[in-house]
């Protein structure tokens, strides 16, 4: 049986301001910051409130501590049913949706790893900067997970059709100098300096008349609107559902077997 919704801890999410830039923090720092489906919804939710807010000129993404978001977390999909599965697809994509069509720029902050709906999380923002020891990709196929047009259309979009297959054949994580040369990062450079190159970005574009910024951004989403709206089409399974029950069993059992340390998500 599905089990019942577990309540988002308020942790999970964090959220601050600094004048015109405000700040989600992903995670809580367990689990690689793997979110649970509620809290895809929560981000959803957050991140158009923020939006609404006409003071609002930059929002930034990162991740609690040393990662930034290992996708979802897998311990929520044991034993549920496949109607609560979809629903957990669903709500990751109501959150990257809310973040590609937010008004101002959203600029993903990446140390450690983005891996499945984590490197969705960071294709839907509207710039990318990471951590040079940083890694991005998609090792989703892996677990039965079936990688949707609009999973596809991110990373197109960035990186072209060729590499787009690569990533998702293989699941291949990038590093953060390759992830830049591939178009999926916009710079890279030292974490002890990934704050401060991520805030003086955000500070330029504050400093930017707010009308300008926001046409610029919707100009760009107006461009990119046939591709996401073909991506959209009807609806279509999220996984294997024979194939994901037995990875995620077998992923999830092999990290309690191992040394101390998070689960791993999609």
């Amino acid at each position: 049986m599905t089990p019942a919704p577990a309540p988002v801890p308020r942790s999970a999410l964090g959220v601050s301001r600094s004048g015109a830039v405000a700040e989600i923090r992903v995670g809580d720092g367990s689990r690689r910051n793997a979110l649970p489906g509620r809290a895809w919804e929560q981000l959803a939710r957050q991140v158009r409130e923020l939006g609404a807010d006409r003071s609002l000129r930059v929002l930034v993404i990162r991740g609690y501590g040393d990662t930034f978001c290992a996708g979802s977390d897998m311990t929520d999909w044991v034993d549920a049913e496949a109607g609560y599965v979809e629903e957990s697809f669903a709500r990751m994509e109501a959150a990257f949706t809310a973040i590609e069509e937010c008004p101002v720029p959203v600029i993903a902050e990446i140390r450690g790893v983005a891996a499945g709906a984590g490197c969705q999380l960071a294709l839907a923002c509207d710039m990318r900067f990471m951590a040079d020891g940083a890694r991005i990709g998609m090792p989703i196929a892996r677990l039965g997970i079936l990688a949707s047009p609009a999973f596809a259309a991110r990373l197109v979009a960035l990186a072209g059709p060729a590499v787009a297959r690569e990533l998702l054949y293989t699941g291949r994580l990038v590093g953060a100098r390759g992830a830049v040369a591939l178009g999926l990062a916009d710079d890279s450079g030292p974490e002890e300096q990934l704050a401060v190159r991520t805030g003086d970005i955000a500070a330029v574009i504050a400093q930017q008349p707010p009308a300008a910024i926001r046409a610029a951004k919707l100009a760009v989403t107006a461009a990119l609107a046939p591709q996401r709206e073909a991506a959209a089409g009807p609806g279509r399974p999220a996984v294997a559902r024979a194939d994901f029950d037995r990875a995620i069993a077998a992923f999830l059992g092999q990290r309690s077997a191992a040394a101390p340390g998070p689960p791993a998500a999609s």
